[in-house]
Protein backbone atom coordinates (compact mmCIF):
# COMPACT_ATOMS: atom_id res chain seq x y z
CA UNK A 1 0.00 0.00 0.00
CA UNK A 2 1.13 3.11 -0.55
CA UNK A 3 -0.01 6.85 0.24
CA UNK A 4 -0.97 7.72 -3.79
CA UNK A 5 -4.47 7.65 -4.20
CA UNK A 6 -6.25 4.22 -5.19
CA UNK A 7 -9.16 4.55 -7.77
CA UNK A 8 -9.76 0.50 -7.88
CA UNK A 9 -13.03 1.16 -6.16
CA UNK A 10 -14.33 3.55 -8.96
CA UNK A 11 -12.39 1.39 -12.07
CA UNK A 12 -13.23 -2.57 -11.18
CA UNK A 13 -10.81 -3.91 -14.02
CA UNK A 14 -7.51 -1.87 -12.77
CA UNK A 15 -5.02 -3.38 -10.58
CA UNK A 16 -2.82 -1.84 -8.39
CA UNK A 17 0.41 -0.54 -9.36
CA UNK A 18 3.23 -0.18 -7.59
CA UNK A 19 4.44 3.72 -7.33
CA UNK A 20 7.45 4.39 -9.96
CA UNK A 21 10.67 6.13 -9.36
CA UNK A 22 13.98 5.38 -9.59
CA UNK A 23 14.92 5.66 -5.80
CA UNK A 24 13.31 4.06 -3.36
CA UNK A 25 13.38 5.82 -0.08
CA UNK A 26 16.00 5.28 2.19
CA UNK A 27 13.88 4.09 5.15
CA UNK A 28 12.27 1.30 3.87
CA UNK A 29 12.54 -1.87 5.54
CA UNK A 30 13.41 -5.50 4.86
CA UNK A 31 9.54 -6.22 4.47
CA UNK A 32 9.27 -3.62 1.62
CA UNK A 33 12.03 -5.04 -0.13
CA UNK A 34 10.78 -8.61 0.55
CA UNK A 35 7.59 -7.22 -0.99
CA UNK A 36 9.38 -5.46 -4.07
CA UNK A 37 10.75 -8.99 -5.14
CA UNK A 38 7.57 -10.55 -5.03
CA UNK A 39 5.05 -10.40 -8.15
CA UNK A 40 2.46 -8.15 -8.49
CA UNK A 41 -1.05 -9.36 -7.22
CA UNK A 42 -4.64 -8.84 -8.47
CA UNK A 43 -6.49 -6.34 -5.60
CA UNK A 44 -10.38 -6.99 -5.35
CA UNK A 45 -12.10 -3.65 -6.44
CA UNK A 46 -12.81 -1.97 -2.68
CA UNK A 47 -17.11 -1.32 -2.80
CA UNK A 48 -16.05 0.71 0.28
CA UNK A 49 -17.93 4.40 0.02
CA UNK A 50 -14.45 6.04 0.46
CA UNK A 51 -12.07 6.08 -2.06
CA UNK A 52 -8.86 5.08 -0.12
CA UNK A 53 -8.40 1.61 1.35
CA UNK A 54 -8.73 1.22 5.13
CA UNK A 55 -9.40 -2.02 5.75
CA UNK A 56 -7.11 -3.01 8.73
CA UNK A 57 -5.72 -6.18 6.34
CA UNK A 58 -4.30 -3.95 4.47
CA UNK A 59 -1.98 -3.01 6.88
CA UNK A 60 1.80 -1.75 5.83
CA UNK A 61 3.86 1.17 5.55
CA UNK A 62 4.73 3.57 2.69
CA UNK A 63 5.54 6.98 2.42
CA UNK A 64 8.22 9.66 4.44
CA UNK A 65 6.38 8.80 8.25
CA UNK A 66 5.65 5.79 9.32
CA UNK A 67 2.31 4.59 9.12
CA UNK A 68 0.71 1.58 10.88
CA UNK A 69 -1.78 -0.27 8.59
CA UNK A 70 -2.38 2.87 6.87
CA UNK A 71 -2.14 5.29 3.88
CA UNK A 72 -1.24 9.30 3.68
CA UNK A 73 0.87 11.72 5.56
CA UNK A 74 -0.86 11.57 8.99
CA UNK A 75 -1.31 8.69 11.41
CA UNK A 76 -4.55 7.26 10.97
CA UNK A 77 -5.56 4.20 12.66
CA UNK A 78 -7.13 1.62 10.04
CA UNK A 79 -8.20 4.12 7.97
CA UNK A 80 -7.59 6.60 5.54
CA UNK A 81 -6.74 10.27 4.95
CA UNK A 82 -5.61 12.56 6.77
CA UNK A 83 -8.22 12.50 10.19
CA UNK A 84 -8.97 9.37 11.89
CA UNK A 85 -11.59 7.70 10.93
CA UNK A 86 -13.52 4.18 12.69
CA UNK A 87 -13.74 1.19 11.20
CA UNK A 88 -16.54 1.05 8.61
CA UNK A 89 -17.00 4.71 8.44
CA UNK A 90 -16.09 7.12 5.65
CA UNK A 91 -15.28 11.54 5.74
CA UNK A 92 -14.13 13.26 8.24
CA UNK A 93 -16.71 13.61 10.87
CA UNK A 94 -18.09 10.64 12.82
CA UNK A 95 -21.45 9.21 11.39
CA UNK A 96 -23.57 6.26 13.24
CA UNK A 97 -23.52 2.67 11.87
CA UNK A 98 -26.04 3.21 8.44
CA UNK A 99 -25.88 6.78 8.78
CA UNK A 100 -24.61 9.60 5.92
CA UNK A 101 -23.18 12.79 5.98
CA UNK A 102 -21.28 15.41 8.80
CA UNK A 103 -23.99 15.08 11.22
CA UNK A 104 -25.06 12.30 13.62
CA UNK A 105 -28.06 10.77 12.05
CA UNK A 106 -30.01 8.24 13.87
CA UNK A 107 -30.74 5.47 11.25
CA UNK A 108 -31.56 8.32 8.82
CA UNK A 109 -29.82 10.63 6.81
CA UNK A 110 -29.17 14.17 5.89
CA UNK A 111 -27.81 16.71 7.84
CA UNK A 112 -30.70 16.98 10.32
CA UNK A 113 -32.29 14.35 12.49
CA UNK A 114 -35.18 12.29 11.02
CA UNK A 115 -36.82 9.63 12.77
CA UNK A 116 -37.61 5.99 11.46
CA UNK A 117 -39.07 6.16 7.93
CA UNK A 118 -39.04 9.91 7.41
CA UNK A 119 -37.58 11.98 4.87
CA UNK A 120 -36.51 15.57 4.80
CA UNK A 121 -35.43 18.09 7.74
CA UNK A 122 -39.31 18.39 9.43
CA UNK A 123 -40.80 15.63 11.42
CA UNK A 124 -43.44 13.81 9.39
CA UNK A 125 -45.55 11.00 10.09
CA UNK A 126 -45.59 7.99 8.77
CA UNK A 127 -47.38 8.12 5.01
CA UNK A 128 -47.46 11.49 5.04
CA UNK A 129 -44.76 14.03 2.68
CA UNK A 130 -43.22 17.25 2.79
CA UNK A 131 -42.47 19.60 5.73
CA UNK A 132 -45.81 20.39 7.02
CA UNK A 133 -48.49 17.87 8.44
CA UNK A 134 -50.96 16.71 6.58
CA UNK A 135 -53.76 14.24 7.54
CA UNK A 136 -53.78 10.71 6.14
CA UNK A 137 -55.22 11.07 2.14
CA UNK A 138 -54.51 14.62 2.00
CA UNK A 139 -51.77 16.72 -0.10
CA UNK A 140 -49.95 20.15 0.07
CA UNK A 141 -49.18 22.56 2.97
CA UNK A 142 -52.49 23.11 3.80
CA UNK A 143 -55.32 20.93 5.26
CA UNK A 144 -58.07 19.58 2.65
CA UNK A 145 -60.74 17.75 3.53
CA UNK A 146 -61.86 14.20 1.91
CA UNK A 147 -61.74 14.57 -1.99
CA UNK A 148 -60.83 18.33 -2.20
CA UNK A 149 -58.16 20.04 -3.64
CA UNK A 150 -55.87 23.27 -3.39
CA UNK A 151 -54.69 24.79 -0.65
CA UNK A 152 -58.14 26.32 0.90
CA UNK A 153 -61.09 24.27 2.12
CA UNK A 154 -63.34 22.83 -0.58
CA UNK A 155 -66.37 20.35 0.46
CA UNK A 156 -66.25 18.01 -2.62
CA UNK A 157 -65.06 20.80 -4.87
CA UNK A 158 -62.09 22.05 -6.79
CA UNK A 159 -60.01 25.26 -6.42
CA UNK A 160 -59.13 27.91 -4.46
CA UNK A 161 -62.43 29.28 -3.56
CA UNK A 162 -65.61 27.41 -2.17
CA UNK A 163 -68.13 26.86 -5.06
CA UNK A 164 -71.34 24.60 -3.59
CA UNK A 165 -72.33 21.61 -5.32
CA UNK A 166 -73.02 21.57 -9.35
CA UNK A 167 -72.05 25.29 -9.07
CA UNK A 168 -68.90 27.35 -10.42
CA UNK A 169 -67.11 30.49 -10.17
CA UNK A 170 -64.89 32.11 -7.55
CA UNK A 171 -67.46 34.11 -5.20
CA UNK A 172 -68.99 32.60 -2.41
CA UNK A 173 -72.17 31.03 -2.12
CA UNK A 174 -74.85 31.23 1.11
CA UNK A 175 -73.85 27.78 1.61
CA UNK A 176 -70.74 28.19 4.53
CA UNK A 177 -68.35 25.40 4.88
CA UNK A 178 -67.72 24.57 8.51
CA UNK A 179 -63.57 25.06 10.12
CA UNK A 180 -61.48 27.90 8.95
CA UNK A 181 -62.66 30.32 6.29
CA UNK A 182 -60.09 31.72 4.02
CA UNK A 183 -60.81 35.36 3.18
CA UNK A 184 -62.49 35.53 -0.16
CA UNK A 185 -61.34 38.04 -2.85
CA UNK A 186 -62.57 41.49 -3.13
CA UNK A 187 -65.50 42.21 -5.99
CA UNK A 188 -64.60 43.81 -8.56
CA UNK A 189 -64.98 47.77 -8.40
CA UNK A 190 -67.26 49.08 -10.62
CA UNK A 191 -65.81 51.86 -13.04
CA UNK A 192 -67.75 55.01 -12.90
CA UNK A 193 -69.50 55.74 -16.62
CA UNK A 194 -67.18 57.91 -18.83
CA UNK A 195 -69.91 59.53 -20.19
CA UNK A 196 -73.39 60.49 -18.71
CA UNK A 197 -75.89 58.13 -19.19
CA UNK A 198 -78.73 59.67 -21.82
CA UNK A 199 -81.45 58.14 -19.23
CA UNK A 200 -79.96 60.86 -16.62
CA UNK A 201 -81.54 63.82 -18.60
CA UNK A 202 -84.65 62.50 -19.53
CA UNK A 203 -87.67 64.42 -19.11
CA UNK A 204 -89.28 62.25 -16.65
CA UNK A 205 -86.31 62.67 -14.14
CA UNK A 206 -85.83 66.41 -14.76
CA UNK A 207 -89.47 68.00 -14.58
CA UNK A 208 -91.53 67.18 -11.94
CA UNK A 209 -94.83 64.96 -12.90
CA UNK A 210 -98.07 66.12 -12.47
CA UNK A 211 -101.14 63.90 -11.18
CA UNK A 212 -102.86 63.17 -14.47
CA UNK A 213 -106.27 65.27 -15.18
CA UNK A 214 -109.59 63.81 -14.95
CA UNK A 215 -111.65 62.93 -18.55
CA UNK A 216 -114.84 61.84 -16.53
CA UNK A 217 -117.11 61.59 -14.18
CA UNK A 218 -117.73 63.66 -10.83
CA UNK A 219 -113.82 64.01 -10.58
CA UNK A 220 -113.24 65.64 -13.83
CA UNK A 221 -116.72 68.11 -12.75
CA UNK A 222 -114.80 68.73 -9.39
CA UNK A 223 -111.63 69.60 -11.21
CA UNK A 224 -113.16 72.38 -12.91
CA UNK A 225 -115.81 73.37 -10.42
CA UNK A 226 -112.62 74.25 -8.23
CA UNK A 227 -110.53 75.94 -10.97
CA UNK A 228 -107.88 72.95 -11.69
CA UNK A 229 -107.21 73.39 -7.71
CA UNK A 230 -108.56 70.28 -6.78
CA UNK A 231 -107.09 67.06 -9.32
CA UNK A 232 -108.35 63.80 -7.87
CA UNK A 233 -106.77 62.03 -10.46
CA UNK A 234 -107.95 59.82 -12.88
CA UNK A 235 -110.62 57.13 -12.87
CA UNK A 236 -110.34 53.52 -13.13
CA UNK A 237 -111.55 53.89 -16.44
CA UNK A 238 -110.28 56.71 -17.21
CA UNK A 239 -107.03 54.20 -17.31
CA UNK A 240 -108.57 51.71 -19.14
CA UNK A 241 -109.18 53.96 -21.95
CA UNK A 242 -105.23 55.47 -21.76
CA UNK A 243 -104.10 51.75 -21.95
CA UNK A 244 -106.43 50.74 -24.50
CA UNK A 245 -105.51 54.04 -26.62
CA UNK A 246 -102.01 53.13 -26.26
CA UNK A 247 -102.93 49.55 -27.69
CA UNK A 248 -104.66 50.99 -30.70
CA UNK A 249 -101.41 53.67 -31.29
CA UNK A 250 -98.45 51.07 -31.28
CA UNK A 251 -95.75 51.24 -34.04
CA UNK A 252 -96.65 49.59 -37.74
CA UNK A 253 -94.48 49.04 -39.98
CA UNK A 254 -95.67 47.87 -43.66
CA UNK A 255 -99.22 47.38 -44.59
CA UNK A 256 -101.76 45.63 -42.46
CA UNK A 257 -104.35 44.08 -44.28
CA UNK A 258 -107.71 43.34 -42.75
CA UNK A 259 -110.70 41.77 -44.47
CA UNK A 260 -114.47 41.78 -42.92
CA UNK A 261 -116.67 39.08 -43.53
CA UNK A 262 -120.15 37.47 -43.02
CA UNK A 263 -122.27 35.24 -44.83
CA UNK A 264 -125.16 36.90 -43.78
CA UNK A 265 -126.53 40.54 -45.08
CA UNK A 266 -128.45 43.14 -42.12
CA UNK A 267 -125.62 42.23 -39.60
CA UNK A 268 -123.79 45.68 -40.18
CA UNK A 269 -120.93 44.41 -41.13
CA UNK A 270 -120.43 48.01 -43.61
CA UNK A 271 -121.08 49.64 -40.41
CA UNK A 272 -118.39 47.67 -38.52
CA UNK A 273 -115.88 48.54 -41.22
CA UNK A 274 -116.33 52.12 -40.98
CA UNK A 275 -116.26 52.63 -37.34
CA UNK A 276 -113.59 50.09 -37.12
CA UNK A 277 -111.93 52.54 -39.41
CA UNK A 278 -112.91 55.61 -38.03
CA UNK A 279 -111.30 54.66 -34.44
CA UNK A 280 -107.88 53.48 -35.72
CA UNK A 281 -107.62 57.37 -38.42
CA UNK A 282 -108.91 59.25 -35.20
CA UNK A 283 -105.75 57.75 -33.22
CA UNK A 284 -103.45 57.06 -35.04
CA UNK A 285 -101.43 59.27 -37.21
CA UNK A 286 -100.30 57.39 -40.20
CA UNK A 287 -103.15 56.75 -43.17
CA UNK A 288 -106.16 54.45 -43.03
CA UNK A 289 -108.73 53.48 -46.15
CA UNK A 290 -110.89 51.04 -46.21
CA UNK A 291 -112.29 49.55 -49.78
CA UNK A 292 -115.31 48.48 -50.73
CA UNK A 293 -115.11 45.12 -52.82
CA UNK A 294 -118.74 44.65 -52.64
CA UNK A 295 -119.30 43.07 -56.11
CA UNK A 296 -123.16 44.26 -55.76
CA UNK A 297 -123.32 47.53 -55.68
CA UNK A 298 -122.07 48.24 -52.04
CA UNK A 299 -123.03 50.73 -49.64
CA UNK A 300 -119.58 52.11 -47.59
CA UNK A 301 -119.31 55.33 -49.90
CA UNK A 302 -122.50 56.00 -48.10
CA UNK A 303 -120.80 55.91 -44.41
CA UNK A 304 -118.81 59.04 -44.91
CA UNK A 305 -119.49 62.61 -46.23
CA UNK A 306 -119.13 61.55 -50.03
CA UNK A 307 -116.00 64.14 -51.58
CA UNK A 308 -115.72 62.31 -55.14
CA UNK A 309 -117.76 60.34 -57.77
CA UNK A 310 -114.49 58.07 -58.83
CA UNK A 311 -114.36 54.80 -57.74
CA UNK A 312 -111.89 51.63 -57.85
CA UNK A 313 -112.24 51.57 -61.53
CA UNK A 314 -111.32 54.40 -62.29
CA UNK A 315 -108.08 54.13 -60.17
CA UNK A 316 -107.05 51.17 -61.60
CA UNK A 317 -107.48 52.62 -65.31
CA UNK A 318 -105.07 55.79 -64.40
CA UNK A 319 -103.14 53.55 -62.11
CA UNK A 320 -99.90 54.45 -64.80
CA UNK A 321 -100.38 57.93 -63.33
CA UNK A 322 -100.19 57.08 -59.85
CA UNK A 323 -96.95 58.28 -58.54
CA UNK A 324 -97.26 59.95 -54.84
CA UNK A 325 -100.17 60.34 -52.24
CA UNK A 326 -101.79 63.29 -53.92
CA UNK A 327 -102.36 60.87 -56.87
CA UNK A 328 -104.72 58.44 -54.95
CA UNK A 329 -106.04 61.20 -52.75
CA UNK A 330 -108.18 61.78 -55.99
CA UNK A 331 -110.15 58.83 -55.81
CA UNK A 332 -111.07 58.82 -52.21
CA UNK A 333 -113.44 60.48 -49.73
CA UNK A 334 -112.70 61.33 -46.41
CA UNK A 335 -114.75 61.56 -43.18
CA UNK A 336 -114.61 63.73 -39.95
CA UNK A 337 -112.10 60.63 -38.49
CA UNK A 338 -109.42 61.10 -41.37
CA UNK A 339 -110.75 57.94 -42.47
CA UNK A 340 -110.72 57.45 -46.75
CA UNK A 341 -112.84 55.62 -48.53
CA UNK A 342 -112.37 53.74 -52.19
CA UNK A 343 -115.69 53.20 -53.65
CA UNK A 344 -117.10 50.39 -55.11
CA UNK A 345 -118.96 51.05 -58.89
CA UNK A 346 -122.39 52.39 -58.50
CA UNK A 347 -123.30 51.83 -62.45
CA UNK A 348 -126.04 49.16 -62.81
CA UNK A 349 -124.76 49.70 -66.39
CA UNK A 350 -121.81 48.29 -65.76
CA UNK A 351 -121.76 44.49 -65.82
CA UNK A 352 -118.14 43.47 -65.10
CA UNK A 353 -117.30 41.87 -61.84
CA UNK A 354 -114.93 43.39 -59.55
CA UNK A 355 -112.16 40.48 -59.80
CA UNK A 356 -109.23 38.89 -58.23
CA UNK A 357 -107.16 40.67 -60.25
CA UNK A 358 -108.93 43.81 -59.90
CA UNK A 359 -108.53 43.54 -56.04
CA UNK A 360 -104.31 42.43 -56.32
CA UNK A 361 -103.78 45.30 -57.93
CA UNK A 362 -105.68 47.75 -56.14
CA UNK A 363 -104.29 46.54 -52.64
CA UNK A 364 -100.55 46.43 -54.50
CA UNK A 365 -101.14 49.92 -55.30
CA UNK A 366 -102.65 51.74 -51.98
CA UNK A 367 -100.21 49.87 -49.58
CA UNK A 368 -97.44 52.42 -50.94
CA UNK A 369 -99.34 55.24 -49.60
CA UNK A 370 -101.67 53.55 -46.24
CA UNK A 371 -100.68 51.82 -43.34
CA UNK A 372 -104.28 49.97 -42.60
CA UNK A 373 -106.22 48.85 -45.46
CA UNK A 374 -110.16 47.56 -44.57
CA UNK A 375 -111.68 45.34 -47.07
CA UNK A 376 -115.42 45.68 -46.68
CA UNK A 377 -116.24 42.43 -48.55
CA UNK A 378 -119.86 41.18 -50.47
CA UNK A 379 -122.13 38.51 -48.29
CA UNK A 380 -120.85 35.95 -50.94
CA UNK A 381 -117.68 33.80 -50.32
CA UNK A 382 -117.41 32.32 -53.72
CA UNK A 383 -117.05 35.11 -56.54
CA UNK A 384 -113.63 36.04 -58.13
CA UNK A 385 -112.41 39.02 -55.58
CA UNK A 386 -113.10 36.72 -52.49
CA UNK A 387 -109.79 34.26 -53.62
CA UNK A 388 -108.16 37.40 -53.24
CA UNK A 389 -109.09 39.02 -50.79
CA UNK A 390 -108.14 36.18 -48.62
CA UNK A 391 -105.14 35.32 -49.82
CA UNK A 392 -103.54 38.69 -49.13
CA UNK A 393 -104.96 39.32 -45.66
CA UNK A 394 -103.45 39.17 -42.57
CA UNK A 395 -106.54 39.76 -40.36
CA UNK A 396 -110.17 38.30 -40.38
CA UNK A 397 -113.02 40.13 -38.31
CA UNK A 398 -116.31 38.16 -38.79
CA UNK A 399 -119.00 39.94 -38.25
CA UNK A 400 -122.65 38.80 -36.67
CA UNK A 401 -125.41 39.90 -35.14
CA UNK A 402 -126.70 38.81 -32.09
CA UNK A 403 -129.54 36.95 -32.87
CA UNK A 404 -129.58 33.14 -33.61
CA UNK A 405 -129.60 33.02 -37.60
CA UNK A 406 -126.53 35.53 -37.77
CA UNK A 407 -124.86 33.55 -35.19
CA UNK A 408 -125.38 30.58 -37.21
CA UNK A 409 -124.24 32.32 -40.71
CA UNK A 410 -120.54 33.95 -39.15
CA UNK A 411 -120.29 29.86 -37.95
CA UNK A 412 -120.95 28.76 -41.03
CA UNK A 413 -118.04 31.54 -42.53
CA UNK A 414 -115.99 29.84 -40.20
CA UNK A 415 -116.48 26.62 -41.54
CA UNK A 416 -115.89 27.54 -44.95
CA UNK A 417 -112.53 28.97 -44.22
CA UNK A 418 -111.44 25.94 -42.25
CA UNK A 419 -112.76 23.58 -45.01
CA UNK A 420 -110.58 25.86 -47.97
CA UNK A 421 -107.29 26.39 -46.40
CA UNK A 422 -107.50 29.24 -44.31
CA UNK A 423 -107.28 27.50 -40.95
CA UNK A 424 -104.57 29.39 -39.47
CA UNK A 425 -106.39 32.90 -41.11
CA UNK A 426 -109.38 31.62 -38.39
CA UNK A 427 -107.10 31.52 -35.62
CA UNK A 428 -105.96 34.99 -36.14
CA UNK A 429 -109.24 36.16 -36.72
CA UNK A 430 -111.33 38.43 -34.43
CA UNK A 431 -115.22 37.52 -34.36
CA UNK A 432 -117.51 41.22 -33.33
CA UNK A 433 -120.93 40.31 -32.37
CA UNK A 434 -123.15 43.81 -33.25
CA UNK A 435 -126.35 44.35 -31.50
CA UNK A 436 -128.42 45.90 -34.47
CA UNK A 437 -131.51 45.81 -32.20
CA UNK A 438 -131.74 47.56 -28.55
CA UNK A 439 -132.29 44.41 -26.79
CA UNK A 440 -130.91 40.77 -27.36
CA UNK A 441 -134.33 39.08 -26.36
CA UNK A 442 -134.12 35.94 -25.39
CA UNK A 443 -130.87 35.09 -27.04
CA UNK A 444 -127.66 34.22 -24.78
CA UNK A 445 -124.94 36.95 -26.01
CA UNK A 446 -122.52 35.11 -23.04
CA UNK A 447 -122.84 31.22 -24.61
CA UNK A 448 -122.53 33.12 -28.01
CA UNK A 449 -119.74 34.92 -27.24
CA UNK A 450 -117.88 31.71 -25.97
CA UNK A 451 -118.46 29.87 -29.10
CA UNK A 452 -116.98 32.01 -31.08
CA UNK A 453 -114.18 32.63 -28.41
CA UNK A 454 -113.21 28.81 -29.01
CA UNK A 455 -112.87 29.18 -32.39
CA UNK A 456 -111.25 32.88 -32.63
CA UNK A 457 -108.27 34.74 -31.50
CA UNK A 458 -110.89 37.13 -29.10
CA UNK A 459 -114.86 38.04 -28.84
CA UNK A 460 -115.51 41.90 -28.98
CA UNK A 461 -119.52 42.85 -28.69
CA UNK A 462 -120.72 46.41 -29.79
CA UNK A 463 -123.62 47.61 -27.85
CA UNK A 464 -126.98 48.81 -29.85
CA UNK A 465 -126.02 52.65 -30.46
CA UNK A 466 -129.28 54.71 -32.09
CA UNK A 467 -126.93 57.03 -34.03
CA UNK A 468 -125.57 53.54 -35.80
CA UNK A 469 -129.75 52.43 -36.81
CA UNK A 470 -130.02 55.72 -38.91
CA UNK A 471 -127.96 54.16 -41.56
CA UNK A 472 -126.74 57.14 -42.39
CA UNK A 473 -123.24 59.09 -42.23
CA UNK A 474 -121.04 57.83 -38.94
CA UNK A 475 -119.86 60.52 -36.90
CA UNK A 476 -117.99 58.82 -33.97
CA UNK A 477 -118.61 61.98 -31.76
CA UNK A 478 -122.55 61.23 -31.62
CA UNK A 479 -122.00 57.64 -30.96
CA UNK A 480 -122.84 56.74 -26.72
CA UNK A 481 -120.30 56.56 -24.72
CA UNK A 482 -120.55 52.56 -23.93
CA UNK A 483 -120.35 52.35 -27.96
CA UNK A 484 -117.16 54.35 -27.68
CA UNK A 485 -115.96 52.33 -25.36
CA UNK A 486 -116.70 49.42 -26.89
CA UNK A 487 -115.21 50.13 -30.18
CA UNK A 488 -112.06 51.39 -28.53
CA UNK A 489 -111.44 47.84 -27.34
CA UNK A 490 -112.43 46.16 -30.62
CA UNK A 491 -109.78 48.43 -32.32
CA UNK A 492 -107.40 47.67 -29.39
CA UNK A 493 -107.75 43.70 -30.11
CA UNK A 494 -107.44 44.06 -33.37
CA UNK A 495 -104.45 46.46 -33.28
CA UNK A 496 -102.69 43.19 -31.03
CA UNK A 497 -102.16 41.37 -33.51
CA UNK A 498 -99.34 43.94 -35.32
CA UNK A 499 -96.21 42.85 -33.92
CA UNK A 500 -96.81 39.57 -35.97
CA UNK A 501 -96.43 41.26 -39.14
CA UNK A 502 -93.21 43.35 -38.30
Amino acid sequence: MTGRYDDSAQRPDAAWQPPSGDNPPADHTAEDETAADQPELYVEPSTDSAPYPSSPSDASESGQHKVASESGPHQVPGGSGPYPVPPGGSGPYQVPQGGSGPYQVPGGSGPYQVPQGGSGPYQVPPGGSGPYQVPQGGSGPYQVPQGGSGPYQVPGGSGPYQVPQGGSGPYQVPEQPQGYQYPQPYPPQQQPAAHPVPHDLASSRLIKQEKAKPQSGWRKAVYKATGHLINMGESAEDVQRRELIARVSQPLRGCYKIAMLSLKGGVGKTTVTTTLGSTFSSLRGDRVIAVDANPDRGTLSQKIPLETTATVRHLLRDASRVTKYSDVRAYTSQGPSRLEVLASEQDPAVSEAFSEDDYRRTVALLEHFYNIVLTDCGTGLMHSAMKGVLDIADSLVIVSSGSVDGARSASATLDWLDAHGYRNLVARSVAVINSVRPKSGSVDLDKLAAHFGARCRAVCRIPFDPHLEEGAEIELDRLEHATKMALLEMAATVADDFATVQ
